[in-house]
């Protein structure tokens, strides 16, 4: 096959004379090819046929019934079966895709709001080092929405207990509460988001009353309603976190708590043109006062098995062992556990790592040493089948000190 600029040279030389047989040995081709490019004068463009597409007859009402199904190719592609089409929903997702990048963007309006009058929180996967091991570290990040200052805790999971204990480091990082803190619709928090309500978790609502703020959820599927966070989880992971590495999760929280006051709240904002740090001195927030840590508790019953130990999130914690076989209450703190029998406390353990066994040598008096001391043990003095081999006689001292009062008789 002969190429469009290898028939324009060809047509070219013959228009200066040169023969037909000398150009076909000059380009290594037939004389016959060589005059028919010359009776055709030069390349001509190819006629292309044109194409039929099963859609062609259901263009316009796909058109116009896009938008109302969010462009979902697999609800047009049913719906255009209803109506006769016998095509693929490949080919539907074609046809939808210049219709989805032609449709008009939806305008939003950026919600700035006074000092003290809201925060944002939010959760971030990132992977991390840690010593030898590449962990994935789940960052909480708050950011307060007057003045951009951001606080950010690095836990190894993301549950109700992880919300709460950022919500509160959070707090006494900035020293006070927002009167609204906006969240996600995580299933720690938000129960269920309709329309008419929002059922928030109960711990989380009376964790919301005990310090004071309201809380908000964001419409589902609807992350720029919390944009300032989502930027800030974005900013940590790309700037406090790239490249580094850590000796333990202590480390990595005091460099997060490092980086946010010397890097985070020095910096020029890109959207105030203000240091956070600056414009953090007319936040309002309402201040903690002193107040402590909330107390909350999550109930459940476990029944002691026959080595006094129950067992909490993988890990068996002890307590006395007359209550082997009955029924107690754990009740879990933010950071320990409590184990009631009835009303009266009989337990207390600090929250440990999984796959291990706590075991307090109080709970087993009368059964376990405390003391690792060996016992002091005599042999049996009366077994009738035993010998006794070079003992030594045990007499009272009073008769050495007879003798050594007694005259010594002295052999002549």
């Amino acid at each position: 096959m002969v190429g469009e600029t290898v028939i324009e040279q060809i047509v070219a030389a013959l228009a200066r004379g040169e023969s037909v047989s000398a150009v076909a040995r000059a380009y290594g081709l037939d004389r016959k090819t060589v005059r028919a490019w010359r009776r055709r004068g030069g390349p001509r463009p190819r006629k292309t046929r044109p194409t039929v597409s099963q859609l062609d007859p259901y263009r316009a009402w796909l058109k116009a019934r896009a938008p109302e199904v969010d462009f979902n190719a697999s609800v047009l592609c049913r719906e255009l079966r209803e109506r006769g089409f016998r095509g693929s929903v490949i080919i539907v997702r074609r046809a939808v895709a210049p219709l989805r990048a032609a449709r008009q963007p939806k305008a939003t309006v950026r919600y700035e709001t006074a000092p003290g009058a809201q925060a944002q929180v939010d959760f971030g996967q990132v992977r991390v080092w840690i010593g030898d091991e590449r962990v994935a570290a789940q960052i909480f990040v708050m950011t307060l929405g007057y003045s951009r200052r951001l606080f950010a805790v690095a836990f190894p999971r993301q549950r109700l207990r992880e919300w709460l204990a950022g919500h509160e480091l959070a707090f006494q990082h900035f020293g006070g509460v927002t009167d609204t803190v906006v969240v996600d619709n995580a299933k720690a928090m938000v129960l269920s988001h309709t329309r008419e309500a929002i059922q928030w978790h109960p711990t989380y609502a009376d964790f919301a009353g005990y310090y004071g703020f309201r809380p908000w959820a964001c419409a589902p599927y609807r992350p720029q309603t919390k944009g300032k966070v989502e930027s800030g989880v974005k900013y940590v992971a790309r700037n406090a976190l790239a490249g580094k590495r850590f000796a333990s999760w202590a480390d990595l929280n005091a460099w997060l708590v490092e980086w946010a006051l010397t890097v985070a709240d020095q910096r020029e904002h890109g959207t105030t043109h203000e240091v956070p740090a600056v414009r953090f001195q007319q936040e309002a927030l309402t201040p903690l006062d002193g107040r402590p840590a909330y107390a909350w508790a999550h109930v459940r019953e476990r029944v002691v098995a026959n080595d006094a130990l129950v067992s909490i999130d993988g890990t068996r914690y002890s307590v006395p062992a007359h209550l082997v076989g009955t029924t107690v209450t754990v009740r879990e703190h933010a950071h320990e556990f409590t184990v009631w029998a009835g009303e009266t406390l009989v337990a207390t353990h600090a929250r440990q790592p999984r796959h291990q066994v706590v075991m307090d040598p109080a709970h087993y008096a009368g059964l376990l040493r405390v003391d690792q001391t060996p016992l002091a043990a005599a042999p049996p003095r009366h077994d009738p089948r035993y010998v006794g081999r070079g003992e030594v006689a045990v007499r009272d001292l009073a008769v050495y000190e007879q003798h050594a009062a007694s005259p010594v008789e002295v052999a002549a």
